[in-house]
């Protein structure tokens, strides 16, 4: 699934450590969530919208997307 946690993190100044640690997952659950290889959980992509201050919709692009 698209998104852009790659771009608002980037944006903030974060690693993806920081980042992972802000929602409490590892950075490479961050990475994998960037890269496409890995969906998130709804809480996960809840708390990662959250933390940008968004709508989920805004974070990952559903329209877009295969589902899987």
């Amino acid at each position: 699934m698209k998104n852009r946690v790659k771009e608002l993190r980037e944006r903030a100044g974060l690693t993806q450590k920081e980042l992972g640690e802000a929602v409490k997952v590892s950075r490479q659950a961050i990475n994998a969530i960037e890269t496409g290889k890995f969906d998130p959980s709804v809480w996960l992509a809840y708390d990662l919208a959250r933390y940008f201050g968004i709508r989920i919709e805004d974070l990952f692009d559903f329209e877009g997307s295969v589902r899987k």
